[in-house]
């Protein structure tokens, strides 16, 4: 009887991975077919039965294991009270922030770096510039501020012209602080990562600067103070 019981497991498992396989290279196909321009980064069942979970780039869909049907939006386990969809795109923020690159940001370093953040900043957004001002606060409390160009006005907007302007300065740094005091950056032309950082938003779903994201991927949409910043940013250190 064990000896059943153990083959009929063996059996299952087999039939399973094949199923599985099976699926995957439907979807595949099917995305493939539809919207060939599409790059799959990772395909794997969810954890609702016929639903497979795919990874674009920073984005999270999912797709019904015969390929026929996509969906965008959140799956919540509902007895557990966690957005799963989240916990996800946490991962996906962090990887595609790591594949950027702080070569292709400004950065600004505090003498003791405690905490890391990167955010998407407009050179004319209001709040952004009252973040910026109170920028020696954040590092007194061991903030490493990353920042992305996301010019809201769009691509050759004035606010773009000038993120490429400060980007092409040669002290970067120095050139982004007088842009956010409304002084003169000479304007010029270069090799720059702005139109990356904008696509990033796009993909991150930004819709207002700043828009701030830690370590962990979450996302503090808007201003926030140095205290309460670091209070966030540390409570995601604490086990819950």
């Amino acid at each position: 009887m064990k000896k059943i019981i153990q083959s009929a497991t063996l059996l299952a498992l087999v039939v399973g991975s094949v199923m599985s396989n099976a699926d995957e290279g439907a979807i595949k196909q099917s995305i493939n077919k539809s919207m060939p321009s599409v790059k799959i980064d990772s395909l794997k069942p969810s954890v609702v039965n016929g639903l497979y979970e795919m990874t674009v780039g920073a984005n999270v869909f999912y797709v019904s294991d015969d390929g026929k049907y996509l969906l965008q939006g959140r799956l919540v386990d509902i007895a557990a009270h966690k957005d799963l969809t989240e916990e996800k795109l946490n991962i996906t923020r962090k990887s595609a922030l790591e594949k950027m690159g702080t070569a292709n940001m400004i950065v600004y370093k505090p003498k003791i770096a405690k905490y890391t953040v990167s955010i998407f900043t407009d050179i004319d957004c209001g709040y952004c510039r009252k973040l910026h001002s109170e920028l020696d606060q954040y590092l007194a409390q061991g903030i490493t501020i990353q920042y992305l160009f996301f010019p809201r006005a769009g691509k050759d907007s004035d606010s773009y012209n000038k993120a490429v302007s400060v980007w092409c300065a040669g002290d970067r740094n120095a050139a982004l602080t007088a842009a956010k005091k409304d002084q003169n950056v000479p304007s010029k032309t270069c090799d720059n990562p702005v139109d990356e950082h904008m696509q990033l938003a796009a993909d991150f779903d930004v819709k207002g600067t700043p828009m701030i994201i830690s370590e962990n991927g979450n996302v503090y949409p808007g201003y926030l103070p140095a205290n309460q910043l670091v209070a966030a940013l540390e409570a995601e250190r604490t086990p819950k």
